[in-house]
């Protein structure tokens, strides 16, 4: 136990706290991304829907380096949209932790976007047809009754966002890099000391992981037992 204690005073916590934020951040940003995306592809027709949420989903099944590459390629300083941000704004992208917000956003978006729509989809339309009739405004129906109905599934696709992005390692060190104190994220580090031999260190990082993955997991499952608590058992 000493030992654990010691280590965990003599190690650089500065890759928690990075993918900390970074999670929050592009949770945040996904959050309402994501729920923007499913109202508006749930009132498409059939084959449009297909191919909207073919592409929005398109990060989730493709590996993190490919949609890195991407990235890479559209932000780059040499790009014109990356030259036109710098340029224009002095926004750098690539080997920043803006690269790690937009690198984890992009990978984590695509389960709040399935999530949201899912529980769109399941709810009772009357409920959206009486709000219409009451004069309320669509706005207003959505985040009053349409949001408040389909919660418990918006805060499951929340809780596995934001643990999907702060796991981000791919598509980070394809943008961001690996720059210590600056875009060095958690998985990132456990992979560098796992290069280095030093297995004592990336064994606690790892048990740092699987408690906040655990957390996540536990969540979901009051959220959704809440959910289900009055449904009859068979």
């Amino acid at each position: 136990m000493e030992s654990i204690t010691e280590l965990a005073k003599s190690l650089d916590w500065s890759p928690l706290w990075i993918s900390l934020k970074t999670g929050i951040v592009a949770t945040i940003i996904s959050f309402f991304l994501g729920l923007w995306a499913a109202r508006k592809v749930i009132k498409k027709d059939y084959r449009m829907k297909s191919v909207l949420d073919g592409i929005l989903t398109l990060p989730m099944v493709l590996p993190p380096t490919v949609a890195g590459f991407f990235l890479l390629l559209i932000f780059s300083r040499r790009r014109p949209l990356g030259i036109f941000l710098d340029e224009t704004f002095d926004i750098q992208v690539v080997h920043t932790w803006l690269g790690c917000i937009l690198a984890a956003t992009v990978i984590a978006f695509p389960l709040m976007y399935r999530n949201a729509r899912a529980a769109f989809e399941q709810i009772d339309a009357d409920l959206v047809f009486a709000g219409r009739t009451l004069g309320m405004s669509e706005i207003s129906i959505f985040w009053r009754v349409v949001v408040p109905t389909a919660g418990p599934g918006i805060a499951s696709g929340t809780i596995l966002t934001f643990a999907r992005a702060m796991g981000e390692y791919g598509a980070t060190s394809m943008l961001a890099g690996n720059i210590p104190g600056k875009t060095g994220t958690l998985s990132q580090r456990i992979a560098m000391v796992i290069q280095d031999g030093d297995y004592v260190t990336a064994g606690f990082w790892v048990m740092v992981v699987m408690i906040i993955a655990f957390i996540a997991i536990f969540m979901i499952n009051i959220i959704i037992g809440k959910q289900m608590k009055n449904v009859r058992k068979w």
